[in-house]
């Protein structure tokens, strides 16, 4: 309910292990090619790198006594490779630390994840985009402190939503970019256990992973981890947004949206007759859930020295449940979105429901055009009193104020009255937003 099967894999125990593994196969592979351990060595290394051979239930138990999971990891593998070639297990882990494996490895399953995310993100944006293309001119009501505000079209609120998912997309895009990248930096940072081979051997090491070699190991410096956290905290909030828009306009009063419906999905344990917005709610959960873990990931970048005692440890479940929630959150959204059903009657009588009311502002510029602003608000705001007591429309107490009174007979007649009480000729700039939201996600994202 809360995760996605690409990510759920990525940050699996097994997927965790195996990207370790990866880390010590590529490191064996390059210094070799580096001619700082023997050929032969690398090879029994990289084929014995197989998470299929690891005693995870070792692991695990072995890993709270040694404080992370690398050491009883290189551990077993030393103990593996020895036992297909003595020789070659003096060669394992050479020149590294636990961090190297331990970082590298979460840069490998980020990448996974990410790839992941990115396609599912554009997808989901593709899919508010039909929306708003469909949508473009369909009139409904703006609501702002949950109240009747205007008239705006349902559009431009998908476009909205797709604008901020055009935003979410770019920042993934630069956060994909900067996290790629190889940790490798021996006990301290330095790489002194290579010697004058280290330059050649991260070189190396970056192209087998396809990883950028940074300027410096970056062991205590987290911004990279953590603007994974942010750019995700950032994506789950867009989603949130999404998800309480949509459930606001499903409740029963309201009626306009409705989720994707199924057998099972959104019922009652005791009430046949629920619909549940129950995509909407995982959605929130997660908004919910991601803020406090992102938080963490902030405070842990203060570190100590050379290496962290604590915030470092604290990202190691932390940021994959930020990615976990967050990849969930935009699975669960993009089958709302996909199958949302959408009411455009309802919307339209929605906007009848304060009998005009809600084009008080537009009546009050037409007339301010000719008399002044000041003298309009004070005459349709009369008009309004007047409707809500004798329980008519604006257009019809407005007439009649305006009938009524000698000096503002005439301006007004009932063309001019129809018009300016029609919800449809009060949208604004509705279209023109829509239109540019979409050719902005066009550039962004792609034609689906």
């Amino acid at each position: 309910m809360f995760g996605s099967a690409a990510t759920l894999a990525a940050f699996s125990d097994a997927g965790t292990v195996r990207r370790m593994l990866d880390f010590e196969a590529a490191l064996a592979r390059a210094e070799a090619r580096c001619d700082v351990i023997p050929a032969e060595a690398a090879e029994v290394i990289a084929a014995t790198c197989r998470a299929e051979e690891i005693d995870f239930d070792a692991l695990a138990a072995a890993a709270v006594a040694a404080g992370n999971l690398a050491i009883p990891l290189v551990r077993q593998l030393t103990a593996r490779v020895a036992a297909r070639d003595e020789q070659a297990a003096r060669y394992v882990h050479w020149g590294a630390t636990s961090q190297d494996a331990i970082d590298t490895g979460m840069v490998l399953q980020l990448r996974e994840a990410l790839q992941a995310i990115d396609a599912d993100l554009k997808a989901l944006g593709h899919a508010c985009a039909a929306l708003a293309t469909q949508h473009r001119d369909t009139p409904m009501v703006a609501r702002t402190w949950l109240q009747h505000a205007l008239p705006t079209t349902f559009g431009l609120k998908a476009a909205g939503w797709l604008d901020a998912l055009r935003r979410d997309l770019h920042r993934l895009g630069a956060t994909r970019a900067q996290a790629a990248a190889l940790q490798f930096g021996g006990a301290a940072g330095t790489l002194a256990s290579l010697g004058n081979a280290a330059p050649a051997v991260a070189a190396e090491l970056g192209r087998e992973l396809s990883l950028a070699v940074p300027a410096t190991p970056w062991h205590a410096y987290r911004d990279r981890m953590v603007e994974v956290a942010t750019t995700l905290g950032l994506l789950t909030g867009t989603l949130g947004k999404i998800a309480r828009d949509v459930s606001l306009m499903m409740q029963t009063e309201v009626a306009e949206v409705a989720e994707p419906s199924g057998p099972g999905r959104g019922g009652s344990s005791t009430m046949p007759h629920k619909r549940n917005p129950v995509g909407c709610a995982a959605v929130l959960t997660a908004a919910v859930r991601v803020p406090p873990l992102v938080a963490t990931m902030l405070a842990g970048m203060v570190q100590e020295h050379e290496r962290a005692l604590g915030g470092w440890q604290a990202e190691w479940d932390t940021l994959p449940q930020i990615v976990t929630l967050a990849a969930g959150a935009l699975r669960q959204m993009l089958e709302v979105v996909n199958g949302l059903q959408v009411d455009a009657a309802r919307m339209r009588a929605n906007l009848g429901l304060t009998h005009g009311l809600i084009l008080a502002e537009a009546a009050m510029l037409e007339l301010g055009g000719k008399i002044g602003r000041l003298p309009a608000h004070h005459l349709v705001e009369g008009a309004c009193r007047r409707a809500v007591a004798e329980g008519t429309t604006l257009r019809q107490a407005l007439g009649a104020t305006l009938a009524g009174d000698a000096a503002h007979a005439g301006l007004m007649d009932a063309a001019a009255l129809d018009r300016v009480c029609d919800p449809a000729n009060y949208a604004g700039r509705a279209g023109g937003f829509v239109d540019a939201v979409l050719a902005a996600w066009r550039q962004e994202a792609g034609e689906p």
